[in-house]
């Protein structure tokens, strides 16, 4: 049955199986095999990506034969960094997370044999799927996103609670004490959100998968590995220093997805989110281990990744709205390709687009969008993710359109969880990065309750 589905619903169906049947018994059984993982070793999730990959890599093509050999490959895998975490780290091993160390040895592996993938046809990719929806007017839906992102930030400026605890809405008097504090940070965040909502619409038009988001580059672990570099550099690096090193390491990590990714031809968008997923897991390795180790720069790294806009001043916001303002009009200048590419190779070579370097210009924009944010508000690649769920369940289709609703989106988003992570538990804060999943998770699957209510009425 598993096999079948390789066939389409309509295929299935033709063989007397159930696709729906089929998904909750297939998933019943993942879910089951990884909860008996996580209940006995922890969470080690990297496994369950490399060992069929590289089944598949190495030559298994039906699913019976990756079954058996992804299980071999796996379990060797894991058998073999836990014996090399043993024997390497010594009295230190049980503070080396072995599910942080097997990136180390399996990220290279599918690196390695990653040109060896055979990629699925450029035309079988859909960046934006049919609309189910007729396209409402874009022009009046953003201008009421517009004003509905404009209410929320002002509510996010002016309300709030008194060192009492009372909930209370700041008077004119107050505006002086209270607001050279809240504005920049509520404008960081509406830019924050902004810029990695876009950096999401990018890579998900562009690689056809709507489970895109800025994280499958690797350039946020890129930015992140950066940072660590300038917390051992630099005794106290300061805002400059920090940017120099996470844009350094994002440059290195793109140029190598690209490296990587578009060998044997063709930056294929699957061979490239593989090579990103695998780069971004081997860095996540390397600060895995460094926090482990106890150092104490390793809690401020932790602070800065759970998305805060914490000590946010003015320069940094002129700075964050300057070069988010040339990155988000560069992808916006970007439409025409972004409507195209879904066209599939062919056709977008037909058109004369040169799809080789058309690919190059995105990543490069959609990795500076995911810098820039990541070094804001730390690696809260959720809102580039959702944001475009939400502009494309707005009825914005096209690209300009969509970028410029994903951008609001994004950016209320991120004003939302800042401004409940200021409020929930005063006088105590809580970083932006945590509750933008919590506020936006039920969001998101609301929308996807609606879709499937709509594909079924359909």
């Amino acid at each position: 049955p598993l096999q079948s589905m390789e066939l389409g619903d309509a295929g299935v169906r033709a063989l007397g199986f159930s696709p729906g049947v089929i998904r909750i018994c297939g998933l019943t059984i993942a879910l089951a095999l990884s909860a008996i993982v996580a209940s006995a070793v922890g969470v080690i999730g990297f496994i369950g990506l490399i060992a069929p990959t590289v089944a598949r890599l190495a030559g298994a093509r039906r699913l019976g034969s990756r079954l058996v050999w992804s299980t071999l490959i796996g379990g060797a895998l894991l058998w073999l960094t836990d014996a090399l975490v043993q024997l390497l780290a010594g009295a230190a091993q049980d503070f080396v997370p072995t599910g942080a160390v097997t990136a180390l040895f399996g990220s290279p592996l599918l690196l390695l044999l990653l040109p060896r993938l055979r990629t699925m046809a450029a035309a079988d990719f859909q960046a934006v799927p049919a609309p189910v929806l007729k396209s409402r007017p874009a022009v009046r839906t953003l201008v009421l996103l517009a004003l509905g992102v404009a209410g929320l930030a002002v509510i996010a400026l002016l309300a709030g609670r008194t060192p009492d605890g009372r909930w209370a809405w700041t008077g004119i008097e107050e505006w002086a004490a209270i607001l050279p504090w809240r504005t920049p940070r509520i404008v960081v965040a509406l830019a924050a959100g902004a810029i990695l909502a876009v950096a999401g619409t990018l890579l998900q038009r562009l690689t056809g998968n709507e489970m895109a988001s800025p994280e499958v580059l690797g350039v946020s672990a890129g930015a992140v590995f950066g940072l660590i570099v300038a917390l051992f550099v630099f005794s106290a690096p300061d805002w400059g220093q920090r940017a120099t090193f996470a844009a350094l390491g994002t440059v290195a990590v793109l140029v190598a997805v690209l490296l990587f990714g578009g060998r044997s031809g063709g930056l294929v968008p699957e061979r490239v989110v593989l090579a990103g997923i695998a780069l971004g897991a081997l860095l996540d390795a390397v600060v895995g281990a460094l926090s482990a180790a106890g150092d104490p720069r390793a809690f401020l790294l932790l602070h800065w990744m759970s998305g805060s806009t914490y000590g946010v001043d003015w320069n940094t916001t002129a700075i964050t709205l300057a070069l988010g303002s040339v990155l988000v009009l560069a992808a916006l200048m970007s439409r025409r390709w972004l409507d195209i590419l879904p066209l599939g190779a062919g056709a977008t070579t037909a058109l004369g687009l040169p799809i080789a370097r058309v690919r190059v210009v995105i990543y490069g924009l959609a990795a500076g969008l995911t810098a820039l944010g990541t070094l804001v508000i730390g690696p809260l690649s959720f809102v580039g993710l959702m944001a475009p769920h939400i502009a494309r369940e707005l009825g914005l289709r096209r690209a300009a359109p969509q970028i410029i609703g994903s951008a609001l989106s994004g950016g209320a988003l991120v004003v939302i969880a800042d401004w409940v992570g200021r409020m929930a538990a005063f006088p105590y804060q809580m970083p932006a990065g945590l509750i933008s999943a919590t506020v936006g998770a039920p969001f998101l699957l609301l929308l996807l309750g609606r879709r499937r209510s709509r594909n079924a009425d359909s």
